[in-house]
């Protein structure tokens, strides 16, 4: 009679019997834990932010310097995302619609950047670019500069952040098929025709989610951006790399105001995510777990 009770039991339910000593101890931890390690630090960053004034913040945002860096920041991130959603779509479409020889090896080159580290990869384009790498002489012959300016820091950002919204569209597209592509060319369409009316609406909650955490990771890159950016002063400091400086020139009011701005795009990208997860979770995005 015991094991036919237990046999009807599901599993979530039984995780659930088990006695409440024991879910308020693992609850406990779970909460002290994202208190540690994720709100005080929000709270500190905020907290100095504000620590002497609203009008003081305010001066600190306002200063040449931060707005060269929010300005460089902004650009550099508007440049990854518009690129990366445009390889993004080309590459999901190939892997998800095509069989092709080589096929497992684009999907391999595609996470790549989530196991090289940023610091190796702006390296990488170090030896490529620099004054002595392997096309530095004809880069410098031609008067063309990548690194140490906007160029290089797109680069750089653009390959850290380019597997975000293929990643979000593969396993969408795989999913879906080619059914209602197929049948609406049947039907006469063109190609552009059937993107737009077919694929793109049945992709769109994708590659929004795609799109707002490779944002994410632009606005906050600072490993790459940190070795091919050269820390010039108002010329190639992102917002990441300006809240270094000023911290270690102990400018911490400005410091902090710099880094409260990066805190609330994460609080912002954290609301989006939740309300594009709450689209997973009703079906509308398979989730690439």
């Amino acid at each position: 009679m015991k094991q036919s009770q237990f046999a009807l039991t599901s599993p979530q339910e039984h995780l659930r019997s088990e006695p409440a000593p024991v879910r308020f101890v693992i609850i406990s931890i779970a909460v002290m834990f994202l208190t540690v390690f994720v709100v005080l630090p929000l709270v500190v960053v905020f907290a100095q932010a504000f620590s002497k004034g609203i009008a003081a913040y305010l001066a600190a945002l306002a200063e040449p310097e931060a707005l060269s860096a929010i300005r460089l920041t902004l650009s550099v991130a508007a440049m990854s995302v518009s690129l990366n959603l445009v390889f993004g779509v080309i590459a999901a479409w190939a892997i998800a619609k095509f069989e092709f020889r080589g096929k497992t090896l684009l999907i391999t080159l595609i996470d790549l950047p989530f196991s090289v580290s940023p610091v190796i990869s702006g390296l990488v384009f170090v030896l490529l670019f620099g004054a002595q790498g392997f096309c530095g002489p004809w880069l410098q012959a031609h008067n063309i500069h990548l690194l140490f300016a906007l160029p290089g820091i797109a680069l750089a950002t653009i390959f850290v952040t380019f597997p975000f919204v293929a990643r979000a569209l593969i396993p969408l597209m795989q999913e879906q098929g080619t059914q209602e592509e197929e049948a609406a060319i049947s039907l006469g369409a063109s190609g552009l025709q059937t993107f737009f009316r077919v694929t793109l609406p049945n992709i769109k909650w994708g590659l929004l989610y795609g799109v707002l955490l490779c944002n994410a990771r632009a606005m906050g890159e600072f490993g790459a951006v940190s070795v091919v950016s050269g820390h010039i002063r108002g010329e190639t400091n992102t917002m990441p790399l300006l809240v270094e400086i000023l911290y270690n020139e102990y400018q911490l009011v400005s410091s902090f105001a710099i880094a409260s701005l990066l805190a609330m795009l994460a609080l912002l990208t954290l609301v989006a995510k939740i309300v594009l997860e709450r689209r997973l979770d009703e079906g509308q995005i398979p989730r690439d777990d």
